[in-house]
Formats: structure tokens, sequence, C-alpha cells
């Protein structure tokens, strides 16, 4: 979806055999935001997709183990723009 070589990432694949998607996204040492579209879901359908991110206080040499879980609805027309923390990451389960 985005990427910087050496500095973050931000991808998706499609289950294999299922209409279920995962999207994973990584950063280096600097805090970002991550910019996630969806628009390779099919359009007029509505998923609903469980995120597992950095907590408000994550960083990974003061609070590695810092982290939230949300769930969202989102269609091919959603765009989330997802904190990451320093050294962190995030991980969506889209069924």
């Amino acid at each position: 979806i985005e990427a910087e070589p050496g500095d973050y990432i931000t991808m998706a694949r499609k289950a294999k055999g299922k209409n279920e998607w995962f999207v994973g996204g990584i950063s280096d040492e600097n805090a970002r935001t991550a910019n996630v579209t969806f628009d390779y879901l099919p359009k007029g359908k509505t998923y609903t997709a469980t995120i597992y991110a950095d907590g408000k206080d994550a960083s990974y040499d003061k609070n590695p183990q810092s982290y939230a879980i949300r769930t969202i609805k989102v269609t091919s027309k959603t765009k989330l723009q997802q904190p990451i923390a320093p050294g962190g990451g995030f991980a969506i389960s889209i069924k």
C-alpha cells in the first residue's frame, strides 16, 4: 500500500481461498501515521476490520508492550490514518 525502504512499509494480502484480507505495517525508530486504503476490497460490500495497534504510550525502547485492539467497519472507499509508534506497527484482520 505504501513504503519507503529502510523507514516503513504497509502491505495487504488476501487469504488464500477466502474473502478475507490482512494488512500489516511497521516503522523504523520514528513515529509516523500510515495512510491505509481499502480500494482492493470488492465494491459495495462492508467488512469488519479488527485493528491490533500500538498503544498511545507505546515505544520500542520505553514501553514496547503497549497495544490496543479496536474494531471498525470498512468498505472499498475507507481511508484510515493509523498512528505507528517508534519501532512499532499494526495488523488488521478484515472479514
